[in-house]
């Protein structure tokens, strides 16, 4: 199949799932077609359905195909900062970032966002990973029997992510002035991902930036307790490769003063 037949048969399959969908043409541009695949997968509820081996090769091609396209960069090539051997500062797409690990900054049912084409990492780092992911986070949190707490984390697979793990994280969201505990429970996203890539024996991990979104934490504030905590961390542990992702030029900059501050 090429792609346009692979993405008929996928939306074909989500539409059997979801018949309230069935409506919907299969659009003849890739990229049209794609966003209806895309707004299903993030619609669709995990538990109910098994994804089935054909639709799973189906998506790989599709999406690992796409990543390829988009451009892949390994993370080992990555220049460190002058002040800090093992820190790194990058400016680009998570989902196309191999490293060991990357973050993922997650709502506390670690399901993904179900928004449809909704720009947040969350939603962007579910869709291009795969179906499996949510169906795993579902898995892990039915185990758990409640939401998951603020400032701690889970690993999963990355599935068709370049990169082997993803950890889910809660950040806090802040409304209003900021107070010591939600600035504790950002500290607490930075190490307890840290702990955790160690504990699986990761040695590169990409943290994005945690609550600055839809959460609300400030910029500048949240980047330096980033940067702080990161440092304090490898400084007291076997050192891990970390990656600051950055997206906007806005966030770049804030990062690239902190990070040559020499925190």
């Amino acid at each position: 199949m090429n792609r346009h037949e692979q993405l008929a048969f996928l939306i074909h399959q989500l539409q059997q799932e979801m018949p309230e969908y069935a409506a919907y043409d299969i659009p003849d541009d890739d990229g049209q077609a794609f966003q209806l695949y895309r707004a299903l997968c993030n619609v669709r509820q995990p538990g109910k359905h098994v994804p089935s081996p054909q639709f799973l090769a189906a998506e790989a091609a599709v999406l690992q195909g796409l990543t390829r396209e988009k451009g892949i960069t390994d993370g080992r090539y990555l220049p460190a900062i002058p002040s800090h051997e093992h820190l790194h500062l990058w400016q680009g797409d998570i989902t196309t970032l191999a490293v060991d690990a990357i973050v993922n900054a997650a709502n506390d049912q670690l399901l993904g966002c179900f928004r449809p084409l909704h720009s947040c990492i969350d939603n962007m780092i579910h869709t291009m990973a795969g179906v499996a992911l949510r169906e795993r986070c579902f898995t892990i949190m039915q185990a758990q029997g409640h939401a998951e707490a603020t400032g701690q984390a889970k690993i999963t697979p990355a599935y068709n992510l370049p990169c082997r793990y993803v950890l889910h994280t809660v950040g806090p969201i802040v409304r209003g002035a900021l107070t010591p505990q939600t600035q504790g429970q950002l500290a607490s996203c930075y190490r307890s991902c840290l702990d955790l890539a160690a504990a699986k024996g990761c040695q590169s991990l990409a943290f994005c930036c945690i609550s600055t979104g839809v959460f609300g934490f400030p910029k500048k504030e949240a980047a330096h307790i980033a940067v702080t905590n990161v440092s304090q961390w490898l400084r007291q542990h076997e050192p891990i490769e970390v990656v600051f992702n950055v997206f906007t030029e806005e966030d770049y900059r804030i990062y690239n003063r902190y990070l040559h501050k020499g925190v």
